[in-house]
């Protein structure tokens, strides 16, 4: 919104750089920029995976070198496991429950190699994960229809527009995606993103604006590795939303050894700690 703010165009050209986040925020951050643009155009220099990809799908067209990369959009779930946290695909931990469920029944000594493995996943993990895969593909099929398959160069009919956006959405995001792609931060590229119909430019087609892309890209870069800056929005009016990350090293203490008396047998050692505990 501070971005936003005073600008008069109504049409954009929104260079995304992002490793990709949550799809509720992608979510909020399109349907804004919609209620003040008619046209987006999403620029990609290097990378828009996950949530990004989402954004870069609901803009009227994209732009992309051949080096740039677009993801698949599974979601990735925050899982606590023994030594602290980690994401795994939601595809992924819905097949452990299936593979358990089938193993378990064949083979009953089975369940003491799951357990461990089941323990860390919460109560309504399974649900979740459904509702996870069917937002990110909803919002995808959504914006497709609403946008980038109504121009008229894309050739699809307003009666095959959320056939052709539910199919888009399918092959980012769902069950047989995960089983193509392999892993989620696997590259996808022009070739690929024409060949299934998406409204996709070369940015090596204009040289002027493929070098004005890439200049943004390495000064955000050299920002990013000379500084404290995390994240950066900014537009051409020089209005900007910079996030900082500020580390602290701290010095950890070691435990405080308890003193220990070598001539005591063990009994007599116990027997002082118990009067100590008194």
């Amino acid at each position: 919104m501070e971005c936003c703010y005073g600008v008069q165009e109504r049409e954009l050209d929104l260079v995304l750089h992002s490793p990709g986040g949550s799809p509720q925020a992608a979510e909020q951050i399109l349907e804004y920029l919609r209620t003040r643009f008619d046209y987006i155009r999403a620029i990609v220099p290097l990378q828009a995976k996950s949530a990004a990809t989402m954004i870069a799908l609901g803009c009227d067209e994209i732009l992309v070198g051949d080096h740039s990369e677009l993801g698949p959009i599974d979601p990735q779930i925050l899982v606590p496991v023994p030594e602290g946290s980690r994401f795994a695909p939601a595809h992924a931990i819905l097949r452990d429950f299936e593979r358990a469920k089938d193993q378990c029944k064949q083979d009953v000594s089975s369940i003491a190699a799951w357990t461990p493995i089941l323990r860390s996943y919460a109560g309504g993990l399974i649900e979740f994960c459904n509702q996870a895969i069917q937002l990110s593909m909803e919002l995808v099929a959504s914006w497709l229809e609403r946008h980038m398959l109504r121009h008229a160069d894309m050739n699809v009919s307003e009666n095959e527009r959320r056939t052709k956006a539910a199919q888009i959405a399918e092959w980012f995001g769902s069950a047989q995606s995960y089983d193509r792609f392999r892993t989620h931060g696997r590259p996808i590229r022009y070739p690929e993103l024409q060949s299934i119909g998406l409204r996709v430019r070369r940015l090596e087609d204009n040289e002027a604006l493929q070098d004005a892309v890439l200049s943004i890209l390495h000064v955000n870069e050299i920002t990013f590795s000379g500084g404290p800056a995390a994240k950066i929005i900014e537009n051409h009016d020089k209005r900007r939303m910079v996030i900082v990350e500020q580390n602290i090293a701290i010095q950890a203490q070691p435990p405080p050894q308890q003193p220990t008396n070598p001539g005591l047998s063990r009994q007599q050692r116990r027997a002082l700690e118990r009067q100590r505990r008194r």
